[in-house]
């Protein structure tokens, strides 16, 4: 009987081990067989987010306000690094990452992962192609330059905790060695002859000037005691030796940087032998190349982009041409029509409520309208909107430059763009599909500002709904943007690609009717600063409009505008080949 027992008991044991290996065999070889792979990628994805986050303190604390929700409880607060690494040793350590993504079952893992694998996969094959010109990367510029963005990334950098006013005390005093780097890499690329040339010089080195000399008190001094004072877990001793701090770090560090940066460049002066684009350097069409695949997020060909580009041309010029036909007193006043809001809050609101036909609902959001400071207003955008931490989907600031004479049909425009449908609509509603952290280091400024020029397009239907005789008009201005950015785009390729210099650039535009040479001269220095920007706004924006074009053939009366949108708002940023990829 006992020897009964102990069999019976042994026999229970051997079932119940069992069970396990015989689940760990069904999931292994059924359709639900990726369960451990896609948790072995997703484990992946997070160590590798951990990495690239903790780079810079900047990126961290503007992705998350709290990384330990991602396992980070160390960091360096530091601005990143500007050193690059020897050519050989880049190459191993992309070797090493694909040899890494390699490992993974791509077919065993689920729709999100797979979209995360192909995009890491497309971000290798890019950085592959910076192998023999990437000395020709650029971080300097008058407008888009990292020197010109810090002051508002630090003006913007939320105080949550008591850890935030220490990283960002640690931030100021990290600049003059970020700004040194800078510089050395920039003496390098002199020594190299792929410097820029004077005229971008000139304008960073005003841009510094204009930041450093800035009203006293200095604005982010300012700030900083409006931040401090709403930040209630400090002692009244702990505030005051915060604000001693700044106000020493500002003058021991802030401005003696920007002023050091500012000097190192001018005495690079005439070392940019290059006037002209970066079909002017060697292999700098290659690194053009790198910027439409990774930053406009196509891997379409210059010349397929330049007939995508004429075709649309075409295509708004006859439409253009229709609506003067039948109201030729439109083309005779070059204003836009004039609506009826008291403030930029007010047509923001409108915008909340007037794009819900077309677009998938989003849960409230808060949001809050800021002015560019007078001291950048000669050298940022005319708004922009700050990205808020994927957690917290907050603050979603969006910034003004009253510099910029808009009227009040741009002004309506130019806030969809950067909050509904546009940016902060797009942001918030890709945070809240819950992908993976890494996904919101990997967006191309192709669908980011692709998307927020093709919604752009429909605020203007939307900004006259309510005043149907305006709809022509405002749908003419619409035309007029369109075309401009085509010809910017043409211009960039003309530029960057086939080495257009000025004088061609000039004629180009005088085929258009633009005979005025400063004008032309202010578009090309532009466009040489800012190589493929245009592309990224307007090559993004119809790739967005083919899309749906063939979506609708595809579909035909089944088609649905708004399941469109939140379709393409769900795989979220990424090349326009992965996207296309899950959308059909």
């Amino acid at each position: 009987m006992p020897h009964f027992k102990l069999r019976k008991r042994l026999l229970f044991s051997l079932l119940f081990l069992s069970i396990p290996l015989v689940t760990f065999l069904f999931l292994w070889l059924t359709p639900a067989g990726g369960l451990f792979e896609n948790r072995r990628f997703e484990k992946y994805a997070d160590e590798r987010f951990r990495q690239e986050a903790c780079s810079s303190a900047i990126n961290l604390h503007y992705t998350l306000s709290d990384p330990s929700l991602a396992g980070i409880h160390d960091y360096d607060a530091s601005l990143g690094t500007v050193c690059l690494s020897e050519p050989e040793e880049e190459a191993s350590a992309l070797a090493e990452k694909q040899a890494d993504l390699d490992l993974f079952d791509r077919d065993a893992l689920n729709t999100g992962n797979r979209i995360t694998l192909d995009i890491l996969r497309q971000d290798l094959e890019n950085q592959e192609l910076l192998s023999s010109c990437y000395m020709l990367q650029e971080v300097l510029g008058p407008s888009l330059g990292t020197q010109a963005q810090l002051p508002v990334l630090l003006a913007e950098y939320t105080f949550r905790t008591s850890q935030d006013i220490t990283d960002y005390l640690k931030l100021l005093s990290d600049l003059p060695r970020y700004f040194q780097e800078i510089l050395a890499f920039e003496q390098e690329k002199a020594s190299l002859g792929v410097f820029m040339n004077d005229a971008c010089v000139d304008g960073i080195a005003e841009q510094c000037s204009a930041f450093v000399n800035a009203s006293s008190p200095h604005y982010l001094q300012t700030v900083f005691e409006e931040k401090l004072s709403a930040f209630e877990d400090l002692s009244q001793e702990e505030r005051e030796a915060c604000l001693e701090a700044h106000t020493r770090l500002m003058d021991s560090c802030v401005l003696p940087a920007y002023e050091q940066l500012s000097e190192g460049l001018l005495a690079l002066r005439g070392s940019g032998t290059n006037s002209g684009g970066l079909a002017g350097f060697e292999h700098g069409t290659d690194y053009y190349l790198y910027l439409l695949r990774s930053q406009v997020g196509t891997d379409a060909s210059p010349e397929e982009i330049e007939q995508r580009l004429y075709r649309q041309l075409n295509t708004d010029t006859k439409e253009i041409q229709a609506i003067a036909a039948e109201h030729p007193s439109l083309l005779l006043s070059v204003s836009a029509p004039e609506l009826n809001f008291s403030s930029p809050e007010h047509m923001l609101e409108d915008l909340e409520t007037a794009i819900t036909e077309d677009f998938p609902s989003l849960e409230q959001t808060s949001w809050e309208i800021k002015y560019v400071d007078e001291a950048l207003e000669d050298f940022l955008s005319p708004a922009f909107y700050l990205t808020p931490p994927v957690d917290t989907n907050s603050p979603n600031s969006i910034y003004i430059n009253n510099s910029s004479e808009m009227s009040s049909l741009e002004l309506y425009t130019t806030l969809a763009h950067e909050g509904f449908p546009g940016h902060l609509y797009q942001t918030v509603f890709f945070s809240l599909t819950d992908a993976p952290y890494i996904r919101h280091l990997y967006a191309p400024g192709g669908y980011i500002e692709g998307w927020a020029t093709y919604v752009e397009s429909y605020a203007y239907e939307y900004a006259v709904r309510s005043n149907p005789e305006q709809a022509d008009a405002a749908r003419l201005m619409w035309l007029n943007r369109s075309v401009n950015l085509c010809l910017y785009s043409l211009m960039d390729i003309g530029i960057h690609y086939h080495g257009w210099n000025r004088a061609q650039t000039e004629h180009f535009l005088s085929t258009f009717g633009i005979t005025d040479s400063a004008l032309a001269d202010e578009i090309f220095q532009y466009i040489v600063e800012t190589p493929a920007n245009y592309l990224k706004y307007y090559v993004g924006y119809l790739n967005f409009e083919d899309l749906k074009q063939e979506m609708q053939q595809q579909e035909q009366e089944d088609f649905s505008l708004k399941e469109f949108h939140e379709k393409l708002l769900e795989i979220g940023p990424a090349p326009f080949s992965i996207v296309r990829q899950y959308l059909f």
